[in-house]
């Protein structure tokens, strides 16, 4: 049983494609590719690809027959060698996410998919020009997708050079992902193709080989300790120049807590008594992530809410031993 399987419901007559595997019990299910529903694994069955010829099309519908045509007009284009991830569609709603390896290299790789966390999809090996299904998206819930997270690893047997791993993440605007609809390599249908890798690079093992074994130079100046201020601010607008907006509440809350970690690093190897972290309320995820970190170290005396006349309860007070 995979992502992508038809399979039919065992106490009803509904059948449907297997979106995305919810825990070792449970699936869901894309009912006529229109809605979905969790389901337990013991309550489907997959439909084999040769009952429809069996049995003929009223055994169930046809995969070709839900997936809508290239429009008039539309010309394949020319593919360009490379790794693509294509969202095809499965029904006018439906969308399946398909990470397409159209090189002459064999690929590992890792999806995952982001939202305040990262959560691991599926990992797999495609051989040269293949293509998987490893996720659904609805395009009614556009704007709460998550971030897509690709890992990838090319090689080849024989192979005389080796190349680089890559990492992409895909985080969709309206605004270019309607204008990126173009036919799909390999899958020869229209999708809303983006391309992952521009061209293979090669490691340069002489390189790394000389970094791994060069010694460590001295550049003979001291290094000066900076104290922190008695006051860090921790919101995201303080931190970045860059457009905050862009990135995702992991990537926000990583660079939060690492700046909080390098100023009370800072703090305590300047012996300071106190310092004061400005992490507002929000949702308070920041505020437990900061206060389970000053728990286990063992170089606090103690924490607690900062002046409350002055922070309300967003700011976090440390004495330092």
């Amino acid at each position: 049983m995979n992502i992508g399987d038809r399979v039919r419901l065992l106490y009803g007559k509904e059948e449907g494609i297997i979106t995305r595997f919810l825990d070792n019990n449970q699936v869901e299910v894309a009912i006529d590719n229109e809605f979905t529903i969790p389901v337990l694994r013991r309550e489907v069955v997959v439909v084999a690809p040769e009952e429809d010829k069996f049995f003929g099309n009223n055994a169930g519908f046809a995969p070709e027959t839900i997936i809508p045509r290239a429009t008039t007009g539309t010309q394949p284009i020319p593919a360009s060698l490379g790794i693509y991830v294509a969202l095809t569609h499965q029904s006018p709603e439906l969308l399946a996410v398909t990470i397409i390896n159209n090189s002459d290299y064999d690929l590992l790789f890792t999806y995952g998919e982001e939202k305040e966390e990262y959560k691991g999809i599926i990992n797999d090996k495609l051989n040269q020009k293949s293509f998987k299904v490893v996720s659904h998206l609805h395009l009614n819930d556009f704007d709460k997708w998550p971030s897509l997270v690709l890992q990838y690893l090319q090689h080849r047997a024989s192979a005389k050079t080796l190349l680089e791993p890559g990492l992409k993440r895909f985080r969709f605007k309206a605004s270019s992902f309607y204008k990126s609809k173009k036919m799909a390599p390999l899958v020869k249908k229209e999708a809303y193709l983006f391309q992952v890798d521009a061209k293979p690079e090669a490691v340069d093992l002489k390189k790394l080989q000389d970094k791994l074994t060069e010694p460590e130079q001295s550049t003979g100046e001291n290094y000066i300790l900076k104290a922190p201020s008695h006051e860090i601010d921790l919101h995201i607008e303080k931190l970045t120049n860059a457009d905050f907006s862009k990135m995702s509440n992991s990537e926000i809350l990583k660079l939060q807590l690492n700046t909080f970690q390098d100023n009370l690093d800072r703090a305590l190897a300047a012996n300071m008594h106190e310092i004061i972290f400005i992490h507002g309320t929000g949702n308070g995820v920041l505020r437990n992530e900061i206060q389970k970190l000053l728990s286990r170290n063992k170089n606090i005396k103690y924490f607690e809410d900062a002046r409350k006349e002055k922070f309300g309860y967003g700011a976090t007070l440390v004495r330092l031993k």
